[in-house]
């Protein structure tokens, strides 16, 4: 057991590692490609940080643990909002544009709410099959021009970039740097994907939990890391549009493109008893449009934050309890 911990562990430190340099890599032939910095954003960039989360579900999918997945993504889209979002805005408090209140915070309603859908209702099984996979692709290709075009006119309008935009300064590596940060992060990202699926599966057997509560708990709180430094790095810079965008992006593409590459690979068998997570979902992503819209401004305080703290506290309590 203490092996299998250990192993966990360094499946995490290398899939970080291993996105981090993938994506390293990927910007620097964008930059020698001459693509904008908006697309390498919209783009390499905003997927990086999804990157674990869908490693994990497809070497779980090929494995036969599809629990794990969809227990990942939901559990790490709940400590997006209710433990990042809350540890951000207690460090600087976080102005919420009007782009992220219009499109961003919605997309995520109908993300959680086309998940629900899918694994409850559609062709009578409690499955997401290659069909909702598709689906979820072609919802995840809807927003992304959503994305791209909204950030161009508004870019046209004033002349400035919008917060959403991640400025890309910097010279591309040297190729010989490049191809070694390519390699490297596809072979970190490889092993790190075998080890924590492997050894997720024997701690939740040997634990007695189930492969969607190793998912919802364990594994989705180390997937949650890259996004979790990001914001706290961004919140300390007072980037308020980074800590925020970040957040928002990461849950909508893991639903969207995560889940719906996962579930092209296998049918993921869906637990009814997910449902109340789903609704802990619904939950987070409600708090934190009523904060955005209560106090002053459109932002969330430190006060709010403390108090999604909170709330991660009690659906963590109440996770563990149920189990």
């Amino acid at each position: 057991m203490i092996l299998s911990i250990l192993l966990l562990i360094v499946g995490f430190v290398a899939l970080i590692l291993g996105a981090n340099w993938l994506v390293d890599g990927a910007t620097s032939v964008g930059i020698r490609a001459k693509l904008s910095p908006l697309i390498i954003g919209l783009t390499i960039v905003a997927f990086g940080t999804s990157l674990p989360e869908l490693i994990i579900n497809v070497f779980s999918c090929i494995k036969g643990s599809s629990g794990l997945a969809i227990g990942n993504i939901v559990g790490s889209n709940i400590m997006n909002i209710l433990l990042i979002l809350g540890v951000a805005s207690v460090i600087y408090p976080i102005d919420v544009d009007r782009i992220s209140i219009r499109r961003d915070i919605p997309a995520g309603f109908v993300a959680t709410a086309a998940l629900f859908i899918f694994a409850n209702f559609t062709w009578g099984s409690l499955t997401i099959n290659w069909i909702e996979g598709l689906l979820l692709l072609a919802l995840a290709a809807c927003y992304l021009v959503l994305t791209m075009k909204k950030n161009d006119s508004t870019g046209k309008k004033d002349g400035s970039s919008t917060n959403t935009e991640v400025e890309i300064i910097q010279l591309p590596m040297p190729w010989g740097k490049t191809i070694l940060y390519l390699v490297f992060g596809i072979v970190g990202l490889y092993i790190g994907g075998e080890l924590v699926s492997n050894n997720a599966q024997t701690i939740a057997k040997a634990w007695g939990m189930s492969d969607a509560m190793i998912g919802l708990t364990v594994v989705a709180m180390a997937t949650s890391l890259p996004e979790l430094i990001t914001s706290i790095v961004a919140a300390t810079k007072k980037n308020s549009g980074i800590a925020i965008g970040n957040v928002l992006g990461s849950n909508i593409l893991n639903i969207f493109v995560v889940l719906g590459i996962s579930g092209l690979i296998t049918p993921l068998q869906f637990d009814v008893q997910m449902n109340n997570t789903l609704y802990f979902l619904f939950g987070a992503n409600a708090l934190m449009l009523l904060f955005v819209f209560t106090g002053k401004g459109k932002k969330l305080s430190r006060f709010e934050g403390f108090l999604m703290l909170l709330a991660f506290i009690g659906f963590m309590t109440y996770t563990v309890m149920t189990q």
